[in-house]
């Protein structure tokens, strides 16, 4: 089932939204309270704005190859090990937060452009079926309606502690990125 144009607009942008929406909740953390974590295993607020980073670099990149790609590849990534490799906790917090916003940004414009529908896009000649699994088996089968709703879900409450305990990337559909 095809989004209706209103509600495909409205949704592209919730997601271009994202990052005011981050920006406006952080504002509200005392700066002390930022790097606190609520229990061993779970992550503190300054961990999840590293992680919607490398969330939405993640995400620009699948977008592009569920568009352009006759068969894409869907990669994915064990998130929690990342914020232990990458040390999320030691990271700077405005570079992670200036990330977000321009790839975010420039998402946003890019499925702004796309044709509405997949129809649409095999009429143009252009290469994805946005129904078609992508080949990570971690990731769920998204159509285009899923495809947008999830990713203008992404960052809505960004600053809920995580647990390690969720299966790699479902921060991202826990509503984070």
């Amino acid at each position: 089932m095809a989004l209706d144009r209103a509600k495909r607009q409205a949704l592209i942008q919730q997601y271009a939204d994202g990052p005011a929406r981050i920006r406006g909740a952080l504002a509200k953390v005392p700066p002390q309270a930022l790097r606190w974590r609520p229990a061993p295993r779970e992550w503190s607020a300054h961990e999840v704005i590293c992680h919607c980073a490398d969330s939405e670099t993640n995400a620009y990149a699948r977008i592009r190859f569920l568009v352009a790609e006759k068969s894409p590849s869907i990669q994915g990534y064990d998130q929690d090990n990342w914020a232990q490799v990458f040390a999320y906790h030691d990271l700077p917090l405005e570079p992670a937060l200036a990330v977000v916003e321009a790839v975010r940004a420039t998402t946003a414009a890019l499925i702004r452009g796309l044709p509405h529908g997949v129809r649409t896009l095999r009429r143009r000649g252009l290469a994805a079926d946005l129904r078609r699994p992508p080949r990570d088996p971690r990731a769920p089968d998204r159509g285009e309606r899923r495809a947008v709703e999830g990713e203008a879900a992404a960052l809505a409450a960004p600053l809920h502690p995580r647990t390690s305990s969720t299966s790699p990337d479902s921060k991202i559909s826990a509503k984070t990125s």
